[in-house]
């Protein structure tokens, strides 16, 4: 299997399969530039309600959001795809300063470009606080390892 980086539309369901851990590997990196560079450099964000254009402006986002949202643990799971498209359900943990615990629940819609670099991201994102024993995320901070139960084993 290629690199996700190289993978391009029209996407199968393994190659869809690819892309999305990719992603979540790259953002469980926390490392804005090494996550905005699977994004066109005229990229479109709609992250809950904000609207992001660019790769620069996108880098900025993420290390906004990784200074706030401590302790980052994401998990993906595929929805649907077709063509350029893929449609993914996640789920990710997280605590802020004072050391409150929280869950977002999400969907994000991507549309590829002919070179496979994502040029719009669609995200609906829901925080739920919970209590740090609730916590379901507990790998050590970066990828999560296979034998780890992902979205599938985890949705609530």
């Amino acid at each position: 299997m290629p690199s996700p980086t190289d993978i391009k539309p029209p996407f199968t369901r393994e190659t869809a399969m690819a892309k999305i851990r990719g992603a979540e590997d790259a953002w469980n990196s926390r490392d804005p530039e090494k996550v905005s560079m699977a994004y066109s450099v005229d990229s479109q964000w709609r992250n809950r309600d904000q609207f992001v254009t660019g790769r620069d402006a996108i880098r900025e986002f993420l290390t906004g959001k990784w200074e706030t949202e401590l302790e980052y643990r994401l998990a993906k799971q595929l929805w649907a795809f077709e063509g350029n498209r893929i449609a993914v359900r996640f789920q990710y943990e997280y605590r802020n300063a004072a050391g409150d615990w929280f869950r977002a629940y999400g969907n994000e819609n991507w549309e590829f470009d002919d070179d496979g670099l994502m040029r719009r991201r669609e995200a609906s994102i829901n925080d739920y606080p919970i209590q740090e024993s609730e916590r379901k995320f507990h790998w050590p901070q970066g990828r999560r390892p296979d034998d780890h139960p992902g979205v599938g084993e985890t949705v609530k």
